[in-house]
């Protein structure tokens, strides 16, 4: 059986993304993906990759965290952003529809588990590696929510990494944390912070130059 700190670790990963995802003061939703990204860390460690572990630290928590909090701060002539997400929400009658999408995407994506592991596999008691990729299904559901509902750039941002980190996880416990699956998560993590990097910048830039923080024009701009 898994042991109980498997089952509180994919606990508290599920809390912080979900944390992350709803949480509209910006400064405290990216502090949480810090902390999400040393339980990452720790994820990796009870899965027996030491080496992802650190990986995990230095480039998920310490340095793409550090990115996402260092783009509320302003520089220079880059003006800073507003710590809450004060964008307009998106009409509640298309709400419906989305959490039916995302419940349909999960729906499907965990049949699709189920026929790769067995139902057997995912009742207790389930090991550490199947558990990981339940927990990284229930990781991405949300994240695609997040990243296609969010207006804010900083929160898109946020839900691209945590569904980066969906995906690692469900690759992990669906290969096993063998050699070739850590290297290819290693290249997703740098990856994921190049493209957190190349996003905060653009982000910062547009703010400075028409005012916003998203790809959609404020109300009564002009077009």
């Amino acid at each position: 059986m898994a042991p109980a700190a498997a089952w509180g670790l994919a606990g508290l990963l599920l809390l912080v993304a979900g944390f992350c995802l709803v949480e509209r003061q910006l400064w405290r939703a990216c502090q949480g993906f810090v902390a999400f990204g040393l339980l990452m860390a720790l994820a990796w460690l009870l899965l027996g990759a030491p080496w992802l572990a650190l990986a995990e630290a230095l480039l998920g928590a310490v340095l793409t965290g550090g990115t996402l909090l260092w783009t509320l701060r302003g520089r220079g002539a880059l003006p800073r952003l507003a710590l809450r997400d004060e964008t307009p929400r998106r009409a509640r009658v298309t709400a419906p529809l989305r959490w039916l999408l995302m419940l349909a995407w999960l729906g499907l994506t965990g049949f699709a588990l189920l026929r790769l592991l067995g139902l057997e596999a995912l009742t207790p008691p389930a090991s550490a590696t199947t558990l990981s990729a339940a927990t990284g299904v229930l990781i991405m559901g949300p994240a695609v929510w997040g990243f296609a509902t969010q207006r804010h750039l900083l929160r898109r941002l946020l839900a691209f990494n945590l569904l980066g980190s969906g995906v690692f996880l469900l690759l992990a416990g669906l290969a096993g944390p063998v050699a070739e699956v850590q290297g290819l998560i290693l290249v997703g993590l740098v990856v994921a912070l190049l493209g957190s990097v190349l996003g905060a910048a653009l982000l910062l830039r547009l703010h400075a130059a028409a005012g916003l923080v998203s790809l959609e024009p404020a109300a009564g701009a002009d077009p």
